[in-house]
């Protein structure tokens, strides 16, 4: 773990595993979320020869929060987290809040990335033709409605869940998550898998909870760039069963993102991409290194 510092002054925390020597990608995490890198991913990067980094965005763990930030912000943050490693050309894949961060590099930064990979991601919230909350679970419609009731109402919801999160427990979270989670969602929720789960976002939000905060408010305003001005190579996932962000989300986007290589699968909800689908991310990201 180190920490860089970008030209505005502020900090942000990176961390790095698998082939120091390999091709760089970028995981960008959902939300809340942290840089810290799941066991599975780092040895299948390690295998596959892949450097594989994260930071947390401003707000999450240690980094400095970054008040009114939007989506399209993360490109300037990546660019210093990058130039600070050494990093030239990068893939990148994001999952659920991570997906319109990891798209956003897709579309502003094409000098560097060579491509990008969206999990599960939100679609922008005037996309145009879509219901944005149909098909999702009670308590993400709530915590989405509570954004607009002002920052006090917004900061209060927030807080109240960053303290259930903090203290539920491993075996606790399919019942704490219980509008969120579809059939495949639910059958993986357990265990070591959700354990883990949870560290991984503890890491980001213990410290503080600005964030999530802002990443709320990010998505619910203009991202600052448009999906239809992507042009390099995008592969996207997502699972009819997702009831975190809904199905039409992922349809959304794959009709309008130039080339996408689109996954919707009938077996997969939210959860079940981050656990199982990541390989085959890794090994499309370095296929398409070799292209470029």
């Amino acid at each position: 773990m180190r920490s860089v510092t970008t030209p505005d002054g502020r900090t942000l925390t990176v961390r790095e595993g698998g082939d120091a020597g390999g091709f760089p990608v970028l995981f960008i995490s959902g939300t809340p979320g942290s840089s810290t890198l799941a066991e599975a991913h780092v040895l299948d990067a390690e295998e596959r020869g892949i450097r594989l980094f994260s930071y947390d965005r401003p707000g999450y763990g240690a980094s400095t929060r970054h008040e009114g930030r939007s989506v399209a912000d993360c490109a300037a943050d990546i660019t210093a987290v990058c130039d600070a490693l050494g990093i030239g050309r990068l893939g990148v894949w994001g999952i659920s809040g991570g997906g319109p961060h990891a798209l956003a590099a897709a579309a502003l930064l094409p000098d560097r990335v060579v491509a990008a990979a969206s999990l599960a991601s939100p679609a922008p919230y005037d996309a145009d033709g879509l219901d944005y909350f149909a098909g999702m679970g009670e308590q993400n419609v709530e915590e989405f409605g509570v954004i607009f009731k002002g920052e006090e109402a917004h900061r209060a919801s927030m807080e109240q869940q960053r303290a259930e999160l903090l203290s539920v427990a491993p075996d606790q979270l399919v019942e704490a998550w219980k509008t969120l989670l579809g059939p495949a969602d639910r059958a993986v929720a357990t265990g070591d898998f959700a354990a883990d789960l949870l560290d991984h976002m503890r890491a980001g939000i213990r410290p503080q909870g600005d964030g999530w905060l802002d990443d709320d408010l990010a998505f619910v305003s203009p991202w600052g760039f448009d999906v239809t001005g992507i042009h390099v190579p995008v592969q996207l996932w997502h699972g009819e069963q997702d009831r975190f962000v809904p199905y039409p989300h992922g349809v959304w986007l794959a009709e309008r993102i130039r080339g996408v290589e689109a996954h919707l699968s009938a077996d997969d909800g939210h959860l079940t991409l981050f656990l199982r689908r990541v390989p085959e991310v890794h090994a499309w990201l370095l296929e398409r290194a070799t292209l470029n």
